[in-house]
């Protein structure tokens, strides 16, 4: 069984000596991993002894980033009044949306440049009679 983390002890470690975030209802004690963040110390210290679910899942961390977070599980998060966690099925919901969208957004990539391709080859066409 892993240890259950309160409020209280989550907010004790919000120092760069000692880090814990909470992350899909799970603590994790990120201080060792502080230094070797690609985004810096910054942004983790600014999600420290919080929840940090949806900053986690916004920048869309790779399999290898996730399969990490495994060693430096502390424990579950008790849950309280005193900080609402995001469900995990939240930022589910949350990925396939910004996915969708990105991949709306890719397709619009291809057919804004042929539509533009296109309208100018008609209208030197119309304009000129040829090409």
């Amino acid at each position: 069984m892993s240890k259950l983390v309160t409020f209280a002890e989550l907010k004790q470690h919000k120092t760069k000596d000692s880090i814990y975030i909470l992350i899909h209802e799970k603590v994790y004690d990120v201080t060792k991993f502080i230094d070797e963040h690609p985004g810096g110390d910054e942004v983790i210290l600014a999600e420290a002894a919080r929840d940090a679910t949806e900053a986690f899942e916004d920048v869309g961390h790779s399999d290898e980033a996730r399969a990490l977070l495994k060693d430096m599980l502390v424990g579950d998060f008790e849950k309280t009044d005193e900080l609402k966690t995001k469900p995990a099925s939240t930022s589910f919901s949350h990925n396939s949306t910004v996915n969708s969208a990105v991949q709306q957004g890719s397709n619009m990539m291809y057919f804004v440049p042929l539509a533009v391709l296109g309208a100018y080859f008609a209208w030197r066409y119309y304009s000129n009679g040829s090409l």
